[in-house]
């Protein structure tokens, strides 16, 4: 056991290896991180809303956690590998992180693992999950005196220092009210009448509801 002990912390402690190893994690994350996530929502909406055999929805249930593990498994690695062979092709700084790099590898990795090929509804729920957490942070950033800024970060900026401080606390208290408000207005009226636009998961609650 020491000897196989020794063999590992060899490798775990070896620098050439950090790279893969730091792959290799990222995709072991990946993959817990989406089955704990996906794994009690599937088994909620599953048998609340899916009609079938006992052994037909815990067929769903599993489909469902190994999709998700799966493509932020494979998102990870390759972001991850992106970004050391980015680091590895900077032209003016060689082995250090470019201001775009983590752009380019989260482009390179959303189109290769969730947007090519079939949508399906893991992917579009992650994408759309994705997309919301987007717009509050950009309506967050869209406030920010410009002093905030860290200095390390790109010279692209969202922030409006001309705007006073009342008026950014004004926004930043009514944009979650107006964000929540109008999501629901909208996915209602489209609800009542374009139904079929829907999710089928989103549109099993609605009618359920």
């Amino acid at each position: 056991m020491e000897s196989i002990k020794d063999i590992i912390n060899s490798i775990v402690l070896n620098p050439d290896l950090a790279p893969l190893l730091t792959i290799i994690k990222s995709a072991r994350n990946g993959a817990v991180y989406g089955a704990k996530v996906r794994f009690p929502h599937a088994l909620v909406m599953v048998f609340l809303f899916r009609s079938g055999t006992f052994r037909e929805k815990i067929y769903l249930i599993l489909k469902a956690t190994r999709q998700h593990a799966r493509n932020l498994a494979s998102f990870a690695v390759i972001y991850k590998s992106s970004m050391l062979l980015l680091r590895a092709l900077n032209p003016l700084r060689p082995g250090k992180e470019g201001p775009y790099d983590t752009f380019l590898a989260g482009l390179l990795g959303g189109y290769t693992v969730f947007g090519r090929g079939k949508q399906g509804s893991v992917n579009q729920q992650i994408v759309i999950y994705i997309f919301a957490r987007v717009m509050l942070a950009l309506a967050k950033l869209s406030i920010q005196p410009r002093r905030t800024r860290s200095s390390s970060s790109p010279t692209f900026s969202l922030t409006h220092p001309f705007l006073s401080r009342s008026a950014r606390e004004k926004i930043q208290t009514g944009a979650w009210p107006v964000f929540a408000s109008l999501s629901w207005a909208l996915v209602m009226y489209i609800f009542r009448w374009y139904p079929d636009t829907i999710q089928p998961s989103l549109r099993s609650s609605m009618k359920y509801m």
